[in-house]
C-alpha cells in the first residue's frame, strides 16, 4: 500500500518556496518515514486492544476525607508581617 508523496507538488500547494537540493532532501526523508510506517503496519496486531496511553488509566484521585491540620496560629507565626489575623504581603499590583 505504498503511496508516494510528491514534496515538489506539497511545497507549491503550502506556498513554501524549496530549492532542488532541498525537494530532493525532503523526498528522501519523506519516504524513509513513510517505509518506517509501512513496517510498524506489517506487525502482528490481533487481539491487541488500541490505547491512547502506554499504561491502563484509572481514578488515580483519593476520596476527599477531612482530617486535622495546622491551626491558624501555626501559620500565622510563620508569616514574615501581619495585620492581626491577616498576612502582610507587599504590594505588587502598581497604581494605574
Amino acid at each position: 500500500m505504498s503511496q508516494k508523496i510528491d514534496v515538489a507538488e506539497v511545497a507549491e500547494q503550502a506556498r513554501i518556496a524549496l530549492t532542488p537540493e532541498e525537494k530532493d532532501t525532503f523526498q528522501r526523508q519523506l519516504e524513509s518515514i513513510v517505509s518506517y510506517v509501512e513496517k510498524i503496519g506489517e506487525l502482528g496486531l490481533d487481539g491487541i486492544e488500541p490505547t491512547l496511553h502506554g499504561n491502563s488509566r484509572i481514578n488515580v484521585f483519593r476520596d476527599d476525607v477531612v482530617v486535622p491540620s495546622a491551626g491558624r496560629d501555626c501559620f500565622l507565626n510563620n508569616a514574615p508581617e501581619r495585620n492581626n489575623a491577616e498576612i502582610r504581603l507587599p504590594k505588587i499590583v502598581e497604581d494605574a
